[in-house]
């Protein structure tokens, strides 16, 4: 068995269909049984699950959270979802703790949460989890390597599946991902059992007490560069699978009446799993490699330039790439395959060069001219808003820096030493700006009125008046006045955040000028050259 550096497990083992299972982090091969079965269960009575106050303080602080961590942000397929019984929310799995995030944030209900083992026994994050009543489960990724006896593994999985399954059944969202794990394929893996199993049981609950059946929501996770702060984010909720009566036999709704967990039978857990696939695997890349989904990227953005219609979002550029994709595959490939052959096609081969040429630069489409020939020029209108906004970055960045220096270190450090991999960078990032402020806003509070209580005096010369005496001279004045400071400065603290965010995309864009400007000589020949080649056989194609 090999020890990752950090003290997690890659042993290259695979499950009993041979695939491999995935690499554990340090924190997920502690198994602390005691902490899994004393897990908080869920209440249905309100309208969250957990605790009303701090689930819905953990959301507002969320939103905010990721409000600043995406540049644009764009939900569609909303308006689809069912608003009078519960919803099974999947989608594909490569963005860690930001995925379910994603899902339930935009949702209209609250969900009943359920996940990895550690997401209830970590300290700071347990805190949230266990009064938010998210309930525990063990993968066979930690079965199968000893974590914990397949008794205790039946035992936290049953609990879970049956608290999550009643959830459902009484209108509440959940969201599993049926990869079971996140990753960083360009195409989804074997889909697991356990959402199958868990709504079917939630339709026989439901049947059982006469509320309607729940739906199954195929979704959409699209994400520029997930590992990016402030990149683009798109999440497409699909057409609702609903379950009907046909789907529940009488013996599942028999079993769970007394509720106990009961297991569906496995041809309906398959159909359903068959059913979900064909909907989902079109909702993400589905291709060979990710260079393969660049060049359909980069195809999408000079089809779009040829036609004299440029792509003006990153739903517009996932959904170009999509209908070539579509286009160009063989039409008889298989969605309930893993493996998804290379597309064998003339246009290709140069559309792949020159995405990596403009990669190798730090560019892509989104830079090319308005013929999508070469690499545009600079454009005077683009700068105005970036000016506008500078003075007020200079102004609002020494706060910035006191306010968001900690977090910003915290995310670096824990999300660039996670053993976890690629796809759980982000999350770290978003949990380091999500609990950052609450542990270091009232600690720099305390300190920046103890500062301005002891210069006092020095403040007033300069800017002309006792803000100690703004409200009077006696002490409840000079209190009610240092609780003024104190809660106005975290607004400035937001406010800071939000307007660096802003000119955080002002400098990006700053340095893609720099680097048009600066791919000169044989850089520039060749992605031009490139580009020729792509128009040429993009010329011979019939879509």
């Amino acid at each position: 068995m090999n020890k990752l550096a950090s003290g997690g497990i890659d042993d290259g083992a695979v499950d009993h269909r041979g695939d491999a299972l995935p690499v554990l982090s340090k924190s997920a091969t502690k198994m602390k049984m005691d902490k899994l079965l004393s897990t908080p269960l869920p209440s249905y009575d309100g309208s969250t699950p957990g605790s009303f106050v701090w689930t819905h303080a953990a959301w507002w602080i969320a939103r905010r959270v990721r409000a600043a961590q995406f540049r644009t942000r764009e939900v569609t397929g909303r308006d689809t979802l069912p608003a009078d019984r519960g919803n099974l929310c999947c989608a594909w799995h490569t963005n860690g703790l930001i995925d379910p995030l994603a899902i339930a944030l935009n949702h209209n209900r609250f969900f009943v949460l359920g996940g990895r083992h550690d997401l209830v026994t970590r300290p700071l994050l347990s805190w949230w989890t266990r009064r938010m009543a998210v309930q525990p489960v063990v993968r066979k990724a930690e079965l199968l390597r000893g974590g914990c006896s397949e008794e205790e593994a039946t035992q936290i999985n049953g609990r879970s599946l049956l608290m999550l399954a009643t959830g459902i059944s009484e209108g509440f969202g959940c969201v599993l991902f049926p990869e079971g794990t996140s990753h960083s394929d360009s195409s989804m893996l074997r889909f697991r059992t356990g959402p199958m199993r868990t709504v079917l049981a939630a339709g026989a609950i439901a049947k059982s007490r006469g509320n309607p059946l729940p739906a199954v929501i195929p979704i959409g996770l699209h994400f520029r560069n997930r590992e990016l702060f402030r990149t683009d984010e798109w999440v497409e909720y699909g057409a609702p699978l609903q379950l009907i009566d046909e789907d529940i036999p009488d013996e599942l709704v028999e079993a769970v009446k007394d509720g106990k967990w009961g297991e569906p039978p496995a041809s309906k857990v398959t159909a359903l799993r068959d059913k979900l696939r064909l909907e989902l695997v079109p909702m993400t890349p589905n291709t060979s490699d990710w260079s393969e989904y660049d060049a359909l990227h980069l195809m999408g953005h000079v089809e779009a330039r040829r036609s004299g219609q440029p792509l003006s979002s990153w739903r517009e550029e996932v959904l170009a790439a999509r209908a070539l994709r579509d286009a160009l595959q063989p039409a008889e490939m298989s969605l309930m395959e893993t493996e998804v052959p290379a597309i064998e096609h003339s246009v290709l081969p140069p559309a792949k060069a020159a995405a990596q040429l403009l990669g190798e630069r730090g560019l892509d489409g989104r830079d090319l001219n308005a013929a999508g020939t070469d690499l545009r020029a600079f454009s005077p209108t683009k700068v105005i808003a970036p000016l506008i906004r500078l003075p007020i970055a200079l102004l609002m960045l020494p706060i910035c820096l006191y306010a968001f220096g900690g977090q910003v270190a915290m995310g670096r450090l824990l999300g660039d030493s996670t053993d976890e991999g690629l796809d759980a960078r982000t999350s770290y990032h978003f949990l380091a700006a999500m609990f950052g402020s609450l542990m270091f806003w009232p600690l720099l509070t305390i300190l920046a009125v103890w500062l301005a209580v002891n210069s006092a005096s020095s403040l007033t010369d300069l800017i002309g008046f006792d803000w100690l005496a703004v409200y009077g001279e006696s002490q409840m004045h000079t209190l009610l006045a240092i609780g003024t400071l104190a809660l106005s400065l975290l607004p400035i603290y937001w406010f800071s955040g939000r307007v660096w965010s802003k000119f955080w995309d002002d400098l990006v864009d700053f340095k893609r000028f720099l680097l048009r400007m600066n791919t000169r000589g044989a850089q520039r020949q060749n992605i031009r050259g490139a580009l020729k080649n792509l128009h040429g056989e993009m010329d011979k194609m019939s879509l």
